[in-house]
């Protein structure tokens, strides 16, 4: 399997790349914007398994003027693509009135832009088959316990429950699979700012082996699906 994944030098993305890698089989281009996390990883993958394949690719998802030239400086590391896991994502944690506009394109243009634009970047590889896994929160589910500070997050990953929805829709006579696990808590640095005082049901290692086991299997079974992954709140 050739597998993408973005998000990948830390937290859950970090977590399922080693998860990824221990098949030598799979052929796994991990992009982050931190290069030298990225190259710990590599090292850390081939420590678990001497075979693996880990491709690091430093790139800073909000340098929107360069994504048309993203698929070809990809396709010099792989020319298909079987598998997109759209896991980089951002938060702002501040009470809706002191919530400005640089806040807000922040997290919109990590969790939203990047994700249309790199998905739309990146179709003309993938395979027929292949499976996009969009990572989402269950804050971003309509009905679900919202919670204050996280308005402009949860709005944004209410934003790719829908984009997954539609893009299932559009790609359905290309036998490409769209699906988004909404992530509950998970022990992240991205949750322990947001919820100081709580304990994370998960840890990143524990959702990234479901994460992967999905990327790999799920589209036999869903496609268009937003599917919670919590058993508490948060």
């Amino acid at each position: 399997m050739n597998i993408i994944i973005t998000g990948a030098s830390k937290g859950i993305g970090y977590e399922i790349v080693k998860v990824l890698a221990r098949s030598k089989h799979h052929h796994i281009l991990a992009i982050a914007r931190n290069g030298r996390l990225l190259k710990e990883l590599v090292e850390e993958c081939r420590r678990i398994q001497q075979d693996a394949h880990v491709i690091p690719y430093e790139f800073d998802l909000m340098q929107f003027d360069f994504y048309s030239l993203i698929l070809q400086r990809i396709q010099t590391y792989m020319p298909h693509c079987d598998i997109l896991i759209n896991n980089a994502g951002a938060m702002v944690v501040k009470p809706f009135e002191e919530t400005d506009a640089s806040d807000f394109d922040e997290v919109f243009q990590v969790n939203v832009k990047s994700l249309f634009l790199l998905t739309q970047a990146i179709l003309p590889m993938l395979n027929k088959g292949g499976h996009i896994v969009n990572i989402g929160s269950i804050g971003g589910i309509q009905g679900s316990r919202k919670f204050s500070g996280l308005t402009a997050y949860s709005a944004s990953k209410g934003a790719v429950a829908v984009f997954t929805e539609a893009l299932a829709e559009e790609l359905k006579d290309s036998q490409i699979h769209v699906n988004c696990l909404a992530l509950g808590g998970v022990a992240t640095d991205m949750f322990g700012k947001a919820f100081p005082q709580a304990k994370a049901a998960f840890q990143p290692e524990q959702v990234a082996q479901h994460i992967a086991d999905f990327a790999l299997n799920g589209h036999k079974y869903y496609n268009g699906k937003v599917l919670p992954v919590a058993v508490t709140t948060p």
